[in-house]
């Protein structure tokens, strides 16, 4: 899978969305914005319980948006796989499925930001 066209795609789709019911789209993005600025959590441990639980229910497109936030603030491949197998561990065989294309993901994206992914 290409996640850097599957990701402009889902963006473009989102961005149509947000057009169509502007009311709706706005107020999620505050709960997402309110979440991630309370402080007792670090912005980078919420990106990796977030991706522990896109892997878990299985949504691509959720796992796109937080591998992309966790490339960004430099988080390393070994700390991905090990938030993964967690996600493994509280997900079963989905989760599995998931999880590699949550690496696969990984590995693109930070190919792309000029680094190597392994």
């Amino acid at each position: 899978m290409d996640w850097q066209a599957y990701m402009d795609n889902m963006k473009n789709d989102i961005r149509t969305l947000n057009r169509t019911i502007p009311e709706t789209t706005r107020a999620f993005a505050g709960l997402g914005k309110s979440v991630k600025e309370s402080e007792a959590l670090p912005f980078r441990t919420k990106e990796f319980i977030a991706l522990g639980i896109a892997v878990a229910q299985g949504c691509e497109p959720c796992i796109g948006f937080h591998i992309e936030a966790l490339v960004r603030i430099g988080a390393t491949r070994e700390e991905v796989a090990d938030a993964l197998g967690m996600a493994i561990q509280m997900g079963g065989g989905p989760a599995l499925m998931y999880a590699a294309k949550a690496l696969a993901a990984y590995d693109q994206q930070k190919s792309a930001a000029g680094g190597q992914p392994g």
